[in-house]
């Protein structure tokens, strides 16, 4: 009598919110072949020679880094040696006076030169005797004095600067510090004798 209509999936409308994937047109890949594409690397050496090529410029601009931060004054690229409130104040402390024992080297090299310097016989003997028998002993023993002064008066003052501030090997750190020329001090000085501020370089 009442004879049933069939529809078809053809005839029937999609929904606009159907939340079934119409499809990619395209086999989905496998999860093998994906992750062999991401972890293949974008400049994968080809060699060993192109290996070590690529690791000496890496480490090659890494000291570039390092001594520019080094020149800026940033710690993060000081050798373990120079880091820590207590190094820092003893540089500063050095750094900020005129000290006979950074005149040893330059005093050394003059020495030298005279020595060097084909005076007459006549001179020569007073030469000598002025600045291998008078000069280099004072200067020694003003080195050595100086040092101990350096040394003793920088762990001082650390000590009671910095109370929970390890104090080992700062004083000697400061002497050493004394020795060197200022302009060949590394990290460089950043302040002026007398105490001021070494002004930003343009």
């Amino acid at each position: 009598m009442f004879r049933r209509t069939q529809t078809t999936a053809d005839d029937s409308p999609t929904s606009a919110n159907d939340p079934k994937p119409v499809g990619k047109g395209r086999p989905t890949p496998k999860r093998r072949d994906a992750e062999g594409r991401r972890r293949q690397p974008v400049n994968a050496p080809q060699n060993r020679k192109e290996a070590y090529r690529q690791l000496r410029e890496r480490q090659a601009q890494e000291r570039v880094k390092a001594r520019e931060g080094m020149l800026r004054g940033d710690e993060r690229y000081f050798p373990a040696r120079d880091r820590g409130p207590a190094r820092k104040f003893a540089r500063d402390w050095v750094d900020s006076r005129r000290i006979v024992s950074q005149y040893f080297l330059p005093f050394s090299i003059l020495i030298l030169l005279l020595t060097w310097i084909p005076f007459p016989v006549q001179i020569r003997g007073y030469v000598y005797l002025a600045v291998i028998t008078i000069g280099w002993p004072v200067m020694m023993v003003g080195v050595l004095l100086t040092s101990v002064w350096v040394s003793w008066k920088v762990k001082k003052l650390v000590a009671e600067k910095f109370p929970g501030e390890n104090t080992r090997g700062v004083g000697f750190y400061a002497a050493m510090r004394a020795l060197q020329i200022r302009k060949l001090r590394f990290p460089p000085p950043a302040v002026l004798p007398g105490g001021k501020p070494v002004p930003p370089k343009n």
